[in-house]
């Protein structure tokens, strides 16, 4: 539980989550500063970051903005087991796409991020990491012929 208090200060949490948007959109600006622009119809291969980036900047404003105008609430206790599984399910899936192909990778990020929820039932990951193991195949390796191994045979 968060105590939210009116004693002037600003809320810690916003203006963090803001800066750090703002800070990543400026990073991905410089470092696609040498990247073509292009127009809309004619896209370069700086278009699609800089307007990423752009966005980016503009929401850390807007959370910026709202966390200085915004009653103080406390960070409160931090969870570190999610995360750490998380980046454990994508670290995998990124090590394994290549040797076991995206069967294989897929089903690993499905399987081991869902164990970040304890309220997940293994019925439900079982399904879902089926329809979407399929569905992922068919877009991304059939449909825009990502160059991935579907196998690792």
């Amino acid at each position: 539980m968060q105590a939210t208090t009116t004693d002037g200060k600003r809320d810690l949490p916003d203006l963090l989550a803001g800066g750090l948007m703002i800070g990543i959109g400026l990073l991905g600006l410089w470092a696609g500063r040498t990247l073509s622009f292009g127009t809309p119809a004619m896209m370069g291969p700086g278009f699609l970051p800089r307007v990423m980036c752009g966005l980016l900047i503009a929401i850390g404003g807007f959370v910026l903005a709202k966390g200085l105008v915004k009653p103080s609430t406390g960070l409160g206790l931090v969870n570190v087991k999610p995360l750490a599984i998380l980046v454990l399910a994508i670290a995998g899936f990124a090590f394994m796409s290549e040797p076991l192909g995206f069967v294989a990778a897929t089903a690993w990020l499905l399987v081991v991020g869902s164990l970040a929820d304890e309220e997940s039932r293994w019925r439900e990951i079982a399904i879902s990491t089926l329809i979407l193991t399929a569905a992922g195949a068919v877009v991304f390796i059939m449909g825009l012929e990502v160059q991935m191994p579907i196998w690792p045979f």
